[in-house]
């Protein structure tokens, strides 16, 4: 089996000896070469691979693909391409072979731009093996060639694996999750014929350090690292202070569609700004389906896109947009860390490269200038520099100056917080509504954060307090400006008393006894519909603007706090000018100075006009619910006792014939007040059989209640004719129909023969009966039958149940099943499932079925129950 280890780029075997052996030691791998080399250079002991000699510095990098038929794979000439003409055609195939030469240029002169990336990387890995094996560029160059030669590699994939051995950064990484990824399992478009991951990415940061401008190195992008994945088109954005987009560079889109989308205003919900304000990298598998606009949308309307933030240390510098033509697919991890690297690589050039064709804009105003205008803020204010670790990551902000109006929550003076850092100098930013994650996503986006009302709590002494402030934190160049104002107390109070009076419609007062001085609030002057430049109205001259049967009730107060001073209050009827009268409650108190003698007078008036027309509205309404109850309780009162004269609560079992038990139970509805229909009767006949009947009248009330006791004494008086359930429901019916005011009605009839058994019934529009018989409770078959008073004629069908020993009949209303959420089979189904459930006596059967009884239309419930021993 081959040693993935040492089996060649090609895959076709074990890689020959590098740099020979001696006494039959292992062959080594490029790779392991390059360790060695690297390694025993560290250590300073020199090189330990044997026949390392000088050779030739050679680099033929190789150009990118050619697609076959184009200029660069076989330049036309006139010969071939145009056969003798006359002069027009000859003048055509000038200008033919003109094309052609032009092609042929540019085709150079992309092989000489991707010669030159490539012979970068050779001079970097170069430099590499002069610093670590101690040697001259011309020995450095032989040993490349000939480890190179071989490894059977070319010297650009060698120089890539010796640059990815000494640098170890993002992509060294991306490239060592491709090899891991490639050993597991295939990589779809992870890489084009013959090159590596390594060299790719290698090539593409090469041009890009290399690039004059943000327009090449997206171009490099596209061309040497996302080509090969499938991508076609590249953007790359810059992220303004307002976090605002500007296209900085692109590559696979016409300079129309660029032209376009050169700048994006702040809340403009692009893919690009979706990850930056996110941030986060955005994957997008179908632009069609999202809804998103974006560059290049029309171009490619079914396309993928990713977008990721290229920033560093913290800071988010813009945004790396790539598109594919179709839409996107799952990706492997190794894919995602190549176009991490990539966004990496973005976020170094925006700090640096100008945007082609555009201005460079002038710097942001340093820290100094900041500082200069956090001083000229009359509110507390903080300049906030981003504090990094070893590895260039966000851990904090260094608080670079605190402004002349600074207040410590904890008493510091400036001089105590200067310098800190923001989480060691204020520990509870971390959890204060996420201040410090805010603070984060302003420094990284350039979106301003502004808040009201935000509450921030500072330890003082291990001890919490909070403090309610408005919030603004802005970002200028690469500082933080935080500012806060921290609500005055005094003027919340103030503000909140005069919402309250304005709500309340209450105007204060204070009237000096001494000078004869009287303040008003505006609120006041409103209430007595008086402008504030009137002179106000002094307590003593009340009466004269309040109605004249007010003038005792007036006279009173003011001998209560003039004379007894003694706080008090009064209501009066102010007359106002406008000739509009309102209810007024007056409270005042009188100010006495050490010697008890009365300064002044202090108050408030009150409009309590609504208060007065609502009390005198809910008294007239208050008397006349008090009738309407009063008749409404005597009707109801009348009508229960009319029913539960007919219909007890409770009934002692009914002795109705040998070998018969008969049990019976009513539950009137849940309110007292609410009169029902149901009824139900058990009576044994003069023909010895027993009559068994239950019913519902439709409606409650006193008229279900007079048409229940019609039902039901017609049904008794019928049943003595001798005749069947069927013919007496088909009589009951008429008696609904023609002998009551539009009474409608459901009820079940029922004739049982105590010597065979037999029990015949019918229904008219009820729930069919449930017979019991062992284990097993079934509901007996549907018959037809409409309800009473629905037709002047109707024809009920009966049928017939043979009865045995130990069977129990349950005939009932629907308010022992009926749920407003539950349909009725479901509620039988409930019934049959309590009503199996064995019992040791009827009326405990009966008494379960109550109790589990899951109504909940407050419905009466009629139950009547027959077992046969």
């Amino acid at each position: 089996m081959t040693d993935p280890e040492n089996t060649d780029r090609t895959g076709k075997g074990p890689l020959p000896d590098p740099v020979g052996h001696q006494d039959g030691a292992p062959i080594a791998p490029a790779d392991v070469v390059v360790r060695r080399v690297i390694t025993s250079a560290e250590s300073g002991t020199g090189p330990d691979v044997p026949g390392l000699t000088a050779g030739p510095d050679l680099l033929a990098p190789t150009p990118g693909p050619v697609t076959p038929g184009s200029p660069a794979d076989s330049e036309p000439t006139a010969a071939s391409d145009a056969p003798e003409s006359p002069a027009g055609c000859r003048q055509s195939s000038s200008v033919g072979r003109l094309a052609a030469t032009v092609e042929r240029l540019r085709a150079e002169v992309r092989a000489a731009h991707a010669a030159a990336d490539g012979r970068a990387l050779v001079e970097v890995a170069k430099g590499i093996m002069i610093e670590r094996l101690r040697c001259g560029p011309a020995q450095a160059a032989r040993q490349l060639a000939e480890l190179a030669d071989q490894a059977h590699m070319s010297q650009l994939e060698l120089a890539a694996d010796i640059i990815n051995q000494a640098a170890r950064d993002q992509v060294t990484e991306a490239a060592e999750d491709f090899v891991r990824q490639a050993k597991s399992g295939p990589v779809s478009g992870a890489e084009n014929a013959g090159s590596a991951v390594s060299v790719r990415l290698r090539t593409a940061e090469s041009a890009a350090l290399a690039a004059g401008d943000t327009q090449a190195v997206a171009e490099s992008l596209l061309e040497h690292a996302l080509a090969p994945l499938g991508a076609t088109a590249v953007a790359v954005w810059t992220a303004g202070s307002d976090s605002s987009l500007t296209l900085r560079g692109h590559a696979g889109f016409s300079a129309d569609e660029a032209g376009r989308w050169r700048y994006v205003p702040p809340g403009v919900a692009t893919v690009a700004r979706q990850a930056l304000g996110e941030r986060r990298t955005v994957r997008i598998p179908s632009l069609a389906e999202a809804g998103v606009p974006s560059i290049g949308r029309n171009q490619s309307p079914d396309g993928g896109r990713i977008a990721l933030p290229a920033g560093t240390g913290g800071r988010i510098h813009g945004v790396l947009e790539i598109c594919w033509p179709q839409p996107l697919t799952p990706q492997s991890p190794a894919i995602a860390r190549q176009i991490e690297a990539l966004a990496e690589l973005c976020a170094h050039t925006l700090e640096s490269l100008p945007a082609a064709g555009l201005p460079v804009a002038p710097e942001p105003a340093g820290v100094f200038e900041l500082v200069d205008l956090a001083d000229g803020l009359y509110d507390p204010a903080l300049v906030l520099e981003p504090h990094l670790d070893a590895d260039g990551h966000l851990t904090d902000f260094l608080i670079r100056h605190a402004n002349s109006r600074f207040l410590d929550p904890a008493g510091r003076p400036r001089s105590a917080v200067h310098g800190a850092l923001l989480l060691e100098a204020y520990p509870m930013a971390a959890g204060d509504a996420e201040l410090f994650e805010k603070i984060e996503r302003v420094y990284a986006t350039g979106e301003p954060f502004r808040a009201q009302r935000m509450t921030l709590t500072a330890l003082v002494d291990q001890v919490p307090l909070a403090s309610v402030t408005d919030l603004s934190i802005s970002r200028h160049g690469g500082c933080l400006l935080l500012i806060w104002r921290i609500e005055d107390e005094t003027a919340r109070l103030a503000s909140l008393l005069q919402h309250a009076q304005r709500l309340g419609r209450i105007g204060g007062f204070e009237e000096n006894l001494v000078t004869g001085e009287i303040t008003w609030n505006a609120q006041l002057y409103g209430l007595y519909g008086r402008a504030v430049t009137d002179s106000a109205v002094s307590l003593q001259d009340l009466a004269e603007h309040a109605h004249p049967d007010d003038a005792v009730a007036i006279g009173r107060f003011l001998r209560t706090v003039l004379h007894h001073r003694r706080p008090t209050s009064t209501a009066f009827r102010l007359q106002r000018p406008d000739g509009v009268t309102r209810h007024i409650r007056v409270i005042a108190e009188p100010v006495l100075d050490s010697d008890d003698r009365l300064l002044a007078l202090r108050g408030a008036y009150q409009d309590i006009s609504s208060q007065h027309w609502t009390e005198v509205a809910l008294a007239a309404t208050r008397d006349q619910l008090a009738h309407t109850e009063q008749e409404s309780a005597e009707r109801n009162r009348l009508a229960l006792q009319l029913q539960h004269a007919i219909m007890p609560p409770t009934r002692a079992p009914l002795d109705a014939a040998p070998g018969l038990q008969v049990a019976v139970r009513y539950r009137p509805a849940e309110a007292e007040s609410l009169v029902g229909g149901d009824w139900y009767d058990a009576v044994v006949l003069p023909s010895k059989q027993v009559l068994l009947c239950v019913g519902d009248i439709a409606g409650h009330g006193i008229e279900a209640a007079t048409g229940m006791v019609v039902l039901r004494n017609a049904m008794r008086g019928l049943a003595v004719t001798g005749a069947g359930p069927g013919q007496l429901l088909s009589w009951l019916n008429i008696v609904a129909h023609h002998l009551t005011e539009q009474v409608t009605a459901t009820a079940v009839c029922a004739l049982y023969d105590p010597d065979t058994r037999v029990l015949r019934w019918a229904r008219a529009g009820h729930l069919p009966p449930v017979l019991v018989r062992g284990r097993q409770a079934d509901t007996l078959p549907l018959l037809g039958g409409l309800l009473l008073g629905a037709m002047a004629d109707a024809r009920y069908e009966e049928g017939e149940v043979q009865l045995e020993p130990d069977d129990t009949l349950l005939m009932y209303t629907d308010g022992l099943v009926e749920r407003r959420d539950t349909a009725v089979h479901d509620s039988l189904a409930q019934l049959l499932t309590t009503a199996q459930t064995p019992a040791t006596t009827l009326d405990r059967r009966l008494d379960r079925l109550l109790t589990h009884s899951k109504s909940d239309t407050d419905d009466d419930t009629c139950l009547i129950g027959i077992q046969v021993s």
